[in-house]
């Protein structure tokens, strides 16, 4: 099933172009106006109103219509004819695993035609390690890092310079000294 042809859509439609053609189709099959059609109509009406909002459901979501468009041309290039599986929820599938057991079996590593396994998992790594946002998170994150490291090491040896041979205990000792004999000289004055 191709979500841009369930809503007659190219691939390059606009977010406002897939919500005319969801809402268009949406009210043209929606169960409650086939309820008094015959079962065949009715049942067909169903199932069309099913892809139709799967494909919106697909479409509205960018990472879902990115991971979509990657998946279709990917598999498309291999001559696969099955690459709707990871976005498909078992609606006109005859003969085919229900949707449940199939997103089980991906989930879980199960093999199957969702491509699952270990290569899948790795394949999933790599695309989460390589979004635009992770890897900024990530240098974000080293730079604090970086930051962090740098401000210790120059504050250790700032004070390495400014107080030779003492360590931060025994200069925090002479300036309770120091403070404690202000005191005393303070007192014996008045």
């Amino acid at each position: 099933m191709d979500h841009y042809k369930v809503l007659g859509l190219h691939r390059t439609a606009s977010k406002a172009e897939i919500k005319a053609a969801f809402q268009k189709l949406a009210f043209q099959f929606h169960p409650d106006k086939h309820s008094h059609s015959p079962k065949i109509v009715r049942d067909n009406a169903t199932l069309r109103f099913k892809q139709v909002s799967e494909a919106y459901e697909v479409l509205m979501d960018d990472r879902k219509r990115a991971d979509y468009n990657f998946r279709s041309r990917s598999t498309a290039a291999a001559g696969s004819s099955n690459y709707y599986s990871q976005y498909s929820y078992g609606y006109g599938r005859a003969g085919r695993s229900s949707s449940y057991e199939q997103r089980s079996r991906h989930k879980y590593g199960g093999g199957g035609s969702g491509g699952g396994g270990i290569a899948s998992k790795f394949e999933l790594a790599i695309r989460i390690l390589t979004a635009r946002s992770s890897l900024l998170n990530l240098g974000f994150a080293a730079a604090i890092l970086g930051g962090i490291v740098v401000i210790d090491k120059s504050g250790e040896s700032l004070w390495e310079r400014q107080n030779s041979g003492k360590s931060f205990e025994e200069a925090m000792k002479s300036i309770e000294k120091a403070k404690a004999y202000r005191d005393d000289s303070v007192k014996e004055r008045t």
